[in-house]
Protein backbone atom coordinates (compact mmCIF):
# COMPACT_ATOMS: atom_id res chain seq x y z
CA UNK A 1 0.00 0.00 0.00
CA UNK A 2 2.81 2.43 0.72
CA UNK A 3 4.65 1.31 -2.10
CA UNK A 4 1.98 2.18 -4.88
CA UNK A 5 1.71 5.43 -2.93
CA UNK A 6 5.35 6.64 -3.24
CA UNK A 7 4.90 4.76 -6.91
CA UNK A 8 1.87 7.02 -7.49
CA UNK A 9 3.55 10.45 -6.18
CA UNK A 10 6.74 9.91 -8.11
CA UNK A 11 4.72 9.67 -11.42
CA UNK A 12 3.27 12.62 -10.69
CA UNK A 13 6.23 14.07 -10.30
CA UNK A 14 7.63 13.06 -13.55
CA UNK A 15 5.07 13.89 -15.28
CA UNK A 16 5.60 17.82 -13.44
CA UNK A 17 8.86 17.33 -14.43
CA UNK A 18 8.52 16.43 -18.39
CA UNK A 19 6.08 19.22 -18.69
CA UNK A 20 8.37 21.92 -16.83
CA UNK A 21 11.28 20.51 -19.48
CA UNK A 22 8.80 20.42 -22.63
CA UNK A 23 8.14 24.16 -22.08
CA UNK A 24 11.56 25.31 -21.43
CA UNK A 25 12.90 24.08 -24.34
CA UNK A 26 10.14 26.04 -26.12
CA UNK A 27 10.76 29.25 -24.28
CA UNK A 28 14.19 28.92 -25.22
CA UNK A 29 13.71 27.89 -28.82
CA UNK A 30 11.28 30.93 -29.10
CA UNK A 31 14.54 33.22 -27.55
CA UNK A 32 16.70 32.18 -30.00
CA UNK A 33 14.80 32.31 -32.94
CA UNK A 34 13.42 36.12 -31.71
CA UNK A 35 17.01 36.81 -31.46
CA UNK A 36 18.09 35.52 -35.45
CA UNK A 37 15.57 37.46 -36.27
CA UNK A 38 16.48 40.48 -34.98
CA UNK A 39 20.35 40.32 -35.37
CA UNK A 40 19.36 39.17 -39.32
CA UNK A 41 17.05 42.20 -39.57
CA UNK A 42 20.49 44.27 -38.55
CA UNK A 43 22.68 42.98 -40.27
CA UNK A 44 19.98 43.79 -43.13
CA UNK A 45 19.69 47.17 -42.58
CA UNK A 46 23.65 47.52 -42.52
CA UNK A 47 24.07 45.15 -45.89
CA UNK A 48 21.08 45.48 -47.89
CA UNK A 49 22.99 43.73 -50.93
CA UNK A 50 24.03 40.29 -48.63
CA UNK A 51 20.04 40.03 -48.09
CA UNK A 52 20.24 36.11 -49.60
CA UNK A 53 23.41 35.58 -47.42
CA UNK A 54 21.74 36.32 -44.11
CA UNK A 55 17.81 35.20 -44.95
CA UNK A 56 19.72 32.05 -45.93
CA UNK A 57 21.96 31.75 -43.07
CA UNK A 58 18.82 32.95 -40.30
CA UNK A 59 16.75 29.73 -42.50
CA UNK A 60 19.41 27.53 -41.77
CA UNK A 61 20.36 28.20 -37.58
CA UNK A 62 16.08 28.76 -37.34
CA UNK A 63 15.96 25.24 -38.53
CA UNK A 64 18.59 23.94 -36.37
CA UNK A 65 16.91 25.45 -33.08
CA UNK A 66 13.71 23.55 -33.85
CA UNK A 67 15.37 20.38 -34.41
CA UNK A 68 17.19 20.66 -31.26
CA UNK A 69 13.57 21.96 -29.63
CA UNK A 70 11.79 19.27 -31.20
CA UNK A 71 13.87 16.73 -30.18
CA UNK A 72 13.42 17.91 -26.36
CA UNK A 73 10.18 17.85 -26.05
CA UNK A 74 10.64 14.54 -27.82
CA UNK A 75 12.27 13.09 -25.18
CA UNK A 76 9.84 14.79 -22.31
CA UNK A 77 6.72 13.43 -24.29
CA UNK A 78 8.55 9.89 -23.69
CA UNK A 79 9.51 10.58 -19.99
CA UNK A 80 5.41 10.71 -19.62
CA UNK A 81 4.81 7.46 -21.68
CA UNK A 82 7.53 5.49 -19.98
Amino acid sequence: MILGLILLQATGVANAGAAIGAGLAIIGAAIGIGRIGGSALEAIARQPEKINDIRSSMILAAALIEGATFFAILVCILALIL
